[in-house]
This record gives structure tokens, sequence and C-alpha cells, in this order.
């Protein structure tokens, strides 16, 4: 063998031996075209999620219970129980009246009915032994039963001199101080139940079928932008403007910590025909005319694409109902729907959440492109 041909035979015994490391070479380096070929894409899961269909109004809030206290009879005040904003349980005594005149009648009327008692007691006794007639026996007890009626009145009479607590509330301002002399009409303080809170607003006469006692409904004030009160209609109205063609609607909310007060305006969001449903975000929707279609990925296959009609219901921000079409878990593409076809393999980026924006994916993305060089 000459030099010639034993150089060549070990050049092509070394081209053998490296031959399988160029393969895995190129295998590696044609797999990560390939990918970096393949499109991006964020995939949405359509989900089974409570559905309603929105309608708004304005409404104004009422206490539960509301009432201005006044008096009812002509006296000078001599006790005030209370402080501004105070809450109070039921039956507290809030306003005393100069009443001594009616103690000193009620006690002398309570004086002649133990005298009177006392009276048919001792005749009753001497006409069980047929000493004294039926007669003044029957005469006493009636003047006891006139007696007593007059005590029933003086304390009836007494009780306009205390004005008691009718339900349990929150005190407003007192307009009243002791030694002011008051007289019937004259208002003392108001008094509110702000525990429940009632929530009037109005609803066109065509959404009278769709709504109902007890159907669910929130409520923001501009007071507390950030916090939506729930609720539930509670009555509707009996009858309809025949000007405005409109329903007052009342509705309860609860307000145990007091932020609510009455006269607040209220936006207020009915919830109609509340339901379970599917639902996906509205980005993954590709229109065609009056048809809809969406581009569902195979998660077994290299999340390859299937272009999918689908029949849609209700929107909302962001979301869109799915009446046709698809199945609850299934993914969906959910941005870069105008990059990919039908039956193209693709690469998922993330799946958006609650917790995952589009952008934060996106954001992601960039960084791991750019850490790859």
């Amino acid at each position: 063998m000459t030099a010639s041909s034993s150089f060549f035979h070990r050049l092509s015994s070394r081209a053998l031996f490296a031959l399988p490391a160029l393969l895995i070479v190129l295998h590696v380096v044609s797999t990560t075209a390939l990918a970096q070929q393949t499109t991006p894409v964020i995939g949405a899961r359509v989900s089974l999620e409570p559905w309603s269909d929105p309608l708004e109004a304005l409404g104004t809030l009422r206490a539960d219970e509301s009432v201005t206290l006044s008096a009812t009879v002509t006296d000078t005040v001599v006790e005030v129980n209370f402080r501004d904003g105070q809450v109070v349980e039921a039956g507290r005594l809030l306003v005393r009246l100069q009443d001594d005149e009616q103690q000193a009648q009620l006690r002398a009327a309570q004086a002649q009915r133990d005298e009177r008692r006392a009276t048919v007691n001792r005749l009753a006794q001497l006409q069980t032994r047929n000493l004294a007639p039926r007669a003044d026996v029957e005469d006493a007890q009636a003047r006891l039963r006139q007696v007593e009626a007059d005590i029933q009145g003086l304390e009836a009479r007494l009780a306009d001199y205390r004005i008691l607590a009718p339900f349990g509330g929150v005190m407003g301002f007192r307009n009243v101080s002791v030694g002011a002399l008051v007289s019937p009409g004259t208002e003392l303080v108001t008094l509110d139940k702000l525990d429940i809170m009632k929530l009037d607003f109005t609803l066109p006469e065509l959404a009278l079928g769709q709504v109902a006692p007890g159907l669910p409904l929130t409520a923001v004030s501009g007071a507390f932008p950030d916090t939506t009160f729930a609720g539930e209609i509670a009555t509707i109205g009996a009858r309809v403007d025949p000007v405005s063609r409109s329903v007052t609607v009342r509705a309860a909310l609860e307000n145990s910590d007091h932020r609510l007060r009455p006269g607040m305006l209220m936006r207020v969001v009915v919830e109609r025909a509340p339901r379970e449903t599917l639902v996906m975000p509205e980005s993954a929707l590709i229109p065609q005319g009056q048809r809809q279609f969406v581009l569902v990925l195979d998660e077994s296959d290299q999340y390859r694409v299937e272009r999918r009609q689908v029949v849609i219901g209700a929107r909302r921000k962001g979301e869109v109902e799915v009446l046709e079409g698809l199945e609850a878990g299934e993914l969906v593409v959910a941005h870069g729907t105008e990059r990919v076809r039908d039956g193209q393999s693709t690469r998922l980026l993330g799946i958006i959440d609650d917790d995952t924006s589009i952008p934060e994916l996106l954001s992601r993305g960039r960084d791991a492109a750019e850490a790859n060089g």
C-alpha cells in the first residue's frame, strides 16, 4: 500500500467514526431551527362559569326603617338619653318630658284603687254571711273597675312623656336640649335602621318579564368605587308609570358595617337569567361574515391547530358565551390567531387565567428569546 492510499484510508476511517456525531448535531440544529420557525401562540381554557345578562339602572338608597321622632304633648324636656350617631336598641328611653303632675295624678288614682279594692273585699265577706246586700257589692266592684280604667288612661298619657326607640338603629343629630319647651309635632331626632338598606330604582316596562323577586344584583356607589355591594330584588312595583313606561323595583342590600346611607345614589346591575355556561376569551373569535370560528389546539399533537365553527351567545367585558362547538377544558388560541392556519403546529407560550394576562405571557416570551440569544 502506498503512502497516499494509507493516508486516505485513515481519513475515511475517521470520517466514518465522526458521522454519527455529525448526524446528531444536524438533528439538533434542524430541530432548533424548526422550533424557532414554529409560530408562538397564547392559549386559553374553555371553562364552565356563572353567567347572566346584565341590566343597568340608577337607584336611591333608603333605610330599612326610618322615622323622625317628635313630641305628642306640650311640656319641658328634662332628660336627653342619647348622643348624635349613637346606635341604640329598640325600647331605649331617648327623651323624657316633665311629668310630675301626671305622676301625682297616677299615685292618687292608685291609692283610690287600693281603697275601693279593700271595700269590695269587705263587702264580699259580709255578703257571704248575709250581712250586706248583693247590690252594694256590685256597686263597689263597678267603682273599682272605674278607677282601674282611670289608672290605665293615666299610664297611657304618661307614656306620651317618654319617647322610646321604636326599633334598633342609628340616631341622627338631636335638635333639642334639656329645658326646651316642646309641643306636638316638634321634631326631636331621626332614627334609621341601617343593617339592611332598601334600594329603589326603575326599569323599563319591557324588562318586567325578565325580573322577579330573588333575582341577584350588584350595586356600586361613587363614595366607594372599589366596593361592590351584593343584594337581590325584594319587590316589584304594582304599577307602571304611564308617562315614562317604567316600573319601580326595590332591592335589599346588606349593610352590617353601616357604610351605606339613606339618599345615596347607586349604579345597579341586575343579573338577569343567571346560568352556568361555557366561557372563553373574546379575543379567540375569528369572525367570517355571520359565522364565528376558533382555533382549537391539540395538546397531544404538538399543539396542532384545528379550525372549528362555534355558536356564541352573550358577551361581557373580554369574554364571550359559547353555546355550541366547544367543550369545557378545551384549549383555544387566544392570541396569535392571525399568524396560524388550520393543521399547523404551534409553540405554546402559556395559558391565560385569572392571574396571568396576555401582556405578561408576551413579556416572558421576549425575555426567553433574548436569553437564548
